[in-house]
C-alpha cells in the first residue's frame, strides 16, 4: 500500500501545480450556467477553449480543503499502468467529496467507468470533460438518465472583450439584438472604439489561450487542430492511419476554398475516398471544432448528408490555416460561429442566414444593401465596418454578444 501512496503523489502533485497556478479574475458565461451540484455533470468543447481552466477555478474558489476535491487528466502517462477505479476508491475513502476527470475519451470503455464510479460511489460528486467529438450514446454505460451535458465554445466577442479588460456586459439576446441594437451600440461605442478591437479578434480571440501565445498564436492552433485529427479522432471514433491523413488532407483542401457549395465528387477523389467515409469525415471535423456546415432546413433533417455550404468553424482558424483569407468569407464565418452555438441556423434560398426559421441575414461589408433580400418580412443585414447601425442595419460585431 505504502508504494501505491507514492504512486499516488504523482498525481497529487500535478493536481496541486494546476491548481497553483489558475487564475480567478475571468469566468467564462458556462461557468455561472452550470448547476455545480448535479452529481453528474459532463462539459464538452473544442479543443483549448478553456474546460480544464474551468473546473479548476470550480475547486479554487469553493474549497476550503482542496483535498476533498481531485483532479485528474486521462491523457497522463500515470493512467497507461494504474486504474482509475483504484484512485477514485482511495479518494473516496480518504474523505474525498468531488472528483474533476479532464480528458475523460483517452481512456477506453470511459462511459462505464462513469457510470460504474457513479453507482459505485453515491456520495462522490463527478465532473468530467471531454473532446466536442465525444459520441455519449445509450449503448456505452447509459449516461443519459445520469448526467447533464453542457458545451462550451470557444470565447465570442462579448466575452473577449471582458477578458482583455476593455468592457464588461450582459449577453444580448437576439430578440433584443434585432429591437434595441442602436442604444446598445451607442453606449459600448460611448467606451471605446470596437471596430479595431473586434479586428484583433477575428485574428486573435476566440481561443483563451491566445493571451500566452500572442506571437505564436498560428503555431499553437495548428497544434491544436493536429491533436484534434492525430489523437482526439482516433481515441473516439475508430479509424485507420489512412483515414487520419485523409481528413488532415481533407481540412487542408477546404480551408484554401471556404465557403463553397462542395463539388463532393471531385473532393473525394482528391482524398481518395468514397461518399460514406467522406462524410464521416466531414461530420468529424465539425463535431472537433474545426469546420461549420451550413445545410437548408429540409437536408439537415436527413441526418449525415452532404452540406450545402462548409466553412471554418471560427476566423481565428481561417489566418492559422490559409495565407489566402477573403474578408467577405471572414464575415460570414463569425456571424454563423457566434449564432450557431444557440440558434438554429439554415442556408436559406435567398439571403446568407436564415435563424431560428425566423429570421433572414445576409452579410456584407458597410454598403451592402438589401437587393437580394428586399420585401422580405424580418430581414436584416449584418454589416462589417460600422459601429452604429440604423433600422434594419445592424453592426456584424453585435452579433459577438449574443453569449
Amino acid at each position: 500500500m505504502a508504494n501505491e501512496i507514492e504512486n499516488l503523489e504523482e498525481i497529487q502533485r500535478s493536481y496541486r501545480n494546476k491548481l497553483a497556478t489558475v487564475k480567478l479574475d475571468f469566468h467564462r458565461e458556462l461557468y455561472y450556467r452550470i448547476d455545480w451540484n448535479d452529481r453528474l455533470i459532463c462539459i464538452k468543447g473544442p479543443k483549448g477553449t478553456g474546460k480544464t481552466t474551468m473546473m479548476l477555478q470550480r475547486i479554487k474558489e469553493n474549497f476550503k480543503d482542496t483535498n476533498k476535491a481531485l483532479y485528474i487528466s486521462l491523457d497522463n502517462l500515470w493512467f497507461a499502468s494504474h486504474n482509475i477505479m483504484d484512485l477514485i476508491d482511495y479518494h473516496y475513502s480518504h474523505e474525498g467529496t468531488h472528483i474533476f476527470i479532464d480528458e475523460v475519451h483517452y481512456y477506453d470503455n470511459w462511459q462505464t467507468i462513469i457510470k460504474n464510479i457513479y453507482d459505485d460511489y453515491p456520495n462522490l460528486n463527478i465532473v468530467y470533460s471531454g473532446s466536442s467529438l465525444l459520441r455519449i450514446e445509450k449503448s456505452q454505460g447509459d449516461l443519459s438518465r445520469r448526467h447533464v451535458v453542457y458545451n462550451l465554445p470557444g470565447l465570442s466577442f462579448r466575452e473577449y472583450l471582458e477578458f482583455e479588460g476593455i468592457y464588461k456586459t450582459e449577453q444580448v439576446s437576439i430578440d433584443d439584438l434585432l429591437t434595441k441594437h442602436v442604444a446598445i451600440a451607442e453606449e459600448i461605442d460611448s467606451q471605446f472604439k470596437v471596430l479595431p478591437v473586434f479586428e484583433k479578434y477575428l485574428r486573435q480571440g476566440y481561443y483563451p489561450f491566445y493571451k500566452e501565445a500572442r506571437n505564436s498564436y498560428g503555431l499553437r492552433l495548428q497544434q491544436v487542430i493536429n491533436q484534434v485529427i492525430e489523437n482526439d479522432y482516433p481515441a473516439i471514433d475508430d479509424v485507420s492511419v489512412s483515414t487520419i491523413r485523409k481528413t488532415k488532407k481533407m481540412l487542408m483542401i477546404l480551408a484554401e476554398k471556404v465557403p463553397q457549395t462542395p463539388v463532393m465528387v471531385d473532393l473525394y477523389r482528391e482524398i481518395d475516398t468514397d461518399r460514406n467515409q467522406g462524410l464521416k469525415m466531414l461530420n468529424a471535423l465539425e463535431r472537433g471544432g474545426l469546420l461549420g456546415l451550413l445545410s437548408s432546413e429540409t437536408k439537415s433533417l436527413k441526418g449525415l448528408t452532404r452540406p450545402d455550404k462548409v466553412y471554418l468553424n471560427n476566423p481565428n482558424l481561417m489566418y492559422a490555416l490559409t495565407s489566402n483569407v477573403n474578408i467577405g468569407t471572414v464575415r460570414e464565418t463569425f456571424f454563423f460561429n457566434q449564432l450557431s452555438y444557440n440558434h438554429r441556423i439554415f442556408l436559406p434560398k435567398k439571403g446568407d442566414f436564415l435563424v431560428d426559421d425566423v429570421y433572414l441575414f445576409e452579410v456584407g461589408g458597410r454598403n451592402k444593401g438589401f437587393e437580394q433580400i428586399k420585401d422580405i418580412e424580418n430581414s436584416f443585414l449584418a454589416l462589417d465596418g460600422i459601429e452604429i447601425g440604423h433600422h434594419n442595419r445592424i453592426p456584424l460585431w453585435m452579433f459577438g454578444m449574443i453569449y
